[in-house]
């Protein structure tokens, strides 16, 4: 009975949306700002009681993605940061929860990415399609490590002031590693700031093509138009214009007139603008001007996050430990795409279960690695790995069971399978005549492994590159 004094005591006295308030401006100082906008902003005060001479907290999260990474990570400095401002011990739980109206958000609460008093979706919606947005590439979806923390800070940093914090901003990295997701991200927050903005994401062949028109139909005034008169113009994939005079030529006068009439541009490409063959020296001086930043390929931890985004997405819940044993395995956000539309697949259309079996089969398959080409035969794959490890041919493909030869031997056929996509009983053939449920057991063996070891997961990739 007492308790429940206490709760209604404390529910009167304490403002929810003050509390998180003062608890968020307090976190802002301990972690950096892409950490606090990428997880924290994201959260909110869903209950508060006082059970005893405690309180617990009750934090709304709005993601699965979003709770593991606050849970995992920030728990700790959470609760502590509670306790104080509470003056009281304080139990900190966490779940799946929207904030119950986001417009009934008053002036002491934390002020979102874009802050508007009512948005009309639909408008919205119209100004992203026009605008040749991605819907699904906002920041929320973004999923942010060490590797590409730096990028997502100065994508943000543009957002919020657009045309003034690094213009031009410059993105470069590999393929599938979210360049385009960031630059669309940019754009999309915009335009929820101002559904009249003016912007256009293309690649730079689109752009290309279209002075091409322009010269061949006559209407190139158009096209200038078209392109000159933007708030944010977003290219993708730059380097495509290089060696083109008549497309470096438009974009040197159209990047002019965007940013002198205070625009911003983005770009992206898979290298920097140093390194573009045949890009002329006054586009690269005016790349150069603003803020180059790459982003690397996912780590470990970056690909979990990356798997249970693309899995909520299409409803499929995943628990940490099948999270893991995906992104051990598979090494670019790309290819885990790939593979969750497959899993998809299976669950929806052939009524299948989410278990490590059915995990485990398609990864099994390489029908997801779409963007590697490998070119290595079965002899390359038993030398690279053989001088990988430093052990003899002969040994590797013999019947010594000790552990310094076996591994390596499960990871060459691990390797063929998956890499290769030969069959179990043509791995078994190669591999010293061995029966197809040895090789069944190996590869299943070495993707537990890769979910669970740093140095297993460092061995693949090793081998992989050399392929």
């Amino acid at each position: 009975m007492d308790n429940v004094d206490n709760t209604t005591n404390l529910k009167t006295i304490i403002d929810k949306s003050k509390v998180w308030k003062d608890t968020l401006e307090s976190l802002k100082v301990s972690v950096s700002s892409a950490t606090f906008n990428t997880y924290l902003a994201h959260t909110h005060l869903a209950e508060i009681k006082e059970v005893g001479d405690r309180v617990i907290a009750e934090i709304g999260c709005n993601s699965i993605y979003i709770k593991a990474q606050v849970e995992n990570r920030y728990s700790g400095l959470i609760q502590d940061t509670l306790t104080q401002i509470l003056e009281k011990s304080t139990d900190v739980i966490y779940s799946i929860k929207q904030e119950a109206s986001l417009h009934e958000t008053t002036s002491t609460s934390i002020s979102p990415l874009f802050d508007q008093p009512k948005i009309d979706q639909l408008q919205i919606d119209i100004a992203i399609k026009r605008a040749n947005l991605r819907t699904s590439y906002t920041f929320e979806k973004f999923a942010v490590s060490g590797s590409n923390q730096l990028a997502h800070a100065a994508a943000e940093a543009v957002a919020t002031t657009l045309g003034e914090a690094y213009n031009p901003l410059f993105i470069w990295g590999g393929v599938g590693v979210g360049k385009t997701h960031l630059m669309h991200s940019v754009g999309i927050s915009a335009i929820y700031k101002n559904t009249d903005s003016n912007i256009l994401a293309c690649t730079a062949e689109d752009f290309t093509n279209d002075i091409v028109e322009g010269i061949r139909n006559k209407t190139t005034p158009e096209v200038r138009k078209k392109y000159r008169r933007l708030n944010a113009l977003l290219i993708d994939d730059i380097q495509f214009i290089a060696g083109k005079d008549t497309a470096q030529e438009e974009f040197f006068h159209t990047f002019n007139a965007v940013t002198s009439a205070g625009g911003q541009v983005i770009l992206t490409s898979d290298r920097p603008p140093t390194e573009i063959p045949k890009l002329e020296a006054r586009l690269r001086s005016r790349f150069e001007a603003g803020l180059i930043v790459d982003i690397s390929e996912p780590d470990f931890e970056l690909r979990c996050a990356i798997v249970q985004i693309k899995a909520e997405e299409r409803g499929i819940k995943l628990d940490t430990d099948t999270a893991a044993l995906i992104a051990g395995n598979i090494n670019s956000a790309r290819e885990i795409q790939g593979f969750i539309v497959r899993l998809f697949t299976q669950i929806n259309f052939k009524n299948a279960e989410v278990n490590n079996d059915l995990i485990q089969s398609l990864l099994g398959k390489s029908e997801d690695l779409t963007d590697r080409v490998i070119k290595s035969n079965p002899l390359d794959v038993i030398g690279i790995i053989s001088k990988y490890y430093s052990i003899k041919k002969r040994d590797l493909l013999g019947s010594r069971r000790s552990r310094p030869i076996a591994r390596p031997r499960q990871v060459l056929m691990y390797i063929l399978k998956t890499q290769l996509n030969l069959p179990y009983e043509e791995v078994g053939r190669i591999v010293g005549g061995r029966d197809h449920t040895t090789v069944m057991h190996a590869v299943e063996k070495i993707q537990e492994l890769a979910s669970q070891s740093g140095d297993m997961r460092g061995d693949i990739e090793g081998i992989k590159k050399t392929l």
